[in-house]
């Protein structure tokens, strides 16, 4: 049994405990930002290929005690790297703290890159490389006030990179942060599901890929390839399962708008690489004017907003009447706004029944449930 930390978006720990569960994981806690699990291989490779919602799976490999650099140093040190990838991968070290008594993380990184390269030239002879734009092998310290954890990344790229992505418009929504919103949302594949500000399209993306079982990492490599632990057969035999939704699919109603073409392309484009252009259905539409596609269903919108995009004075215009284009055309949706700007349901003068924190990297968010049924919603 290994000892394993998911990390993810901000407000999505609970969604990833209980996915990360359902892939086996054991003994599965939260922490903001992440949940830590234990469990074999098998279960760290499902959730690199299967994790809608994690930003990467980190294998705990030390902890320790320390107090200063030379703490750091000695303990990384001690470790036998050699067992773990050859000296030909390159290499990076990140470093973060919480309350650490260390006054520089830049001089801490370069400490425990030392004792790692140290080791290696020791026992081969050599070091690896440094390569902090594309390592093949990643090394993440993590310090509080006394005790050092060390991890070494079995995901790679950060797994909301999908490996689909033809075009990224204006600050686009990661991935992993745009499933865990479709999630939260409670939408269902037998609903109609509208995002009518679609930008790239990567919620309507990550919606079909759920509904249709499509592995979100099935177009991409991983970290854990390049260790020596790598089990290339238990790798194969869980690339080739299939899950339950794509053995036995079911029809989707998946919509998407956008009033600019240029964006419109872009989502297109994304869609096609994603594979899911076959269950949605893209059209070029202002969602002031835009008709519902069907009589219910749920509307998930990530609006523009002031830190993001737009000025908060042209969205002061904007959300009234946005909220009398939901009440004239969308009775009967269930619609959801993710947004970081907090004024968005009292300008729309619309009520949300639930609103859920969350983070959109450093940038504090909600997402804003609103039932549309005439009359029955709107503030005085």
């Amino acid at each position: 049994m290994e000892h394993f930390f998911a990390t993810a978006p901000r407000g999505l720990e609970g969604l990833l405990a209980t996915e990360l569960a359902a892939l086996g994981a054991k003994d599965a806690s939260t922490v903001p930002g992440g949940v830590a699990f234990a469990g074999d291989w098998g279960v760290c490779y499902r959730a690199n290929l299967w994790s809608r919602l994690a930003s990467r799976v980190l294998w705990r490999v030390a902890e320790f005690a320390y107090r200063d650099e030379a703490d750091l140093y000695e303990a990384v040190r001690k470790l036998d790297w050699t067992r773990q990838f050859t000296v030909e991968r390159t290499l990076r070290v990140n470093v973060s703290a919480t309350k650490s008594p260390l006054t520089s993380l830049d001089f801490a990184t370069l400490r425990i890159k030392d004792a790692v390269c140290d080791r290696f030239r020791d026992a081969a002879g050599s070091r690896p490389n440094i390569d902090r734009a594309n390592p093949d092998v990643r090394v993440h310290a993590f310090l509080d006030a006394a005790r050092c954890a060390l991890y070494l990344d079995t995901s790679g790229e950060p797994l909301f990179k999908r490996g689909w992505r033809a075009a990224a418009g204006e600050a686009p929504l990661r991935e992993n942060l745009a499933a865990g919103i479709v999630q939260l949302s409670g939408w269902k594949p037998e609903e109609p599901l509208l995002d009518p500000m679609c930008g790239g399209g990567t919620i309507l993306i990550e919606a079909a890929a759920m509904a249709r079982g499509r592995a979100p990492g099935a177009k991409r490599s991983f970290g854990f390839e390049k260790l020596k632990i790598f089990d290339s057969d238990l790798w194969r035999k869980i690339k080739n399962q299939k899950s339950e939704a794509a053995a036995s699919p079911k029809p989707l109603q998946i919509f998407g708008s956008d009033h600019d073409p240029r964006v419109l392309g872009d989502a297109r484009r994304n869609i096609a690489a994603a594979g899911v252009d076959r269950w949605v259905k893209l059209e070029q539409a202002d969602i002031l004017d835009r008709a519902a596609p069907a009589p219910a269903g749920v509307m998930i919108a990530n609006p523009p907003y002031g830190e993001r995009i737009g000025s908060k004075e042209e969205l002061a215009e904007f959300y009234p009447k946005l909220g009398s284009a939901l009440k004239k055309n969308y009775p009967g949706w269930r619609c959801h706004f993710f947004t970081a700007d907090m004024r968005l349901p009292k300008l729309m003068r619309l009520q949300p029944s639930r609103r859920v924190p969350l983070f959109n990297g450093a940038i504090e968010c909600r997402l804003f449930e609103i039932a549309i049924v005439a009359g029955s919603n709107r503030k005085p």
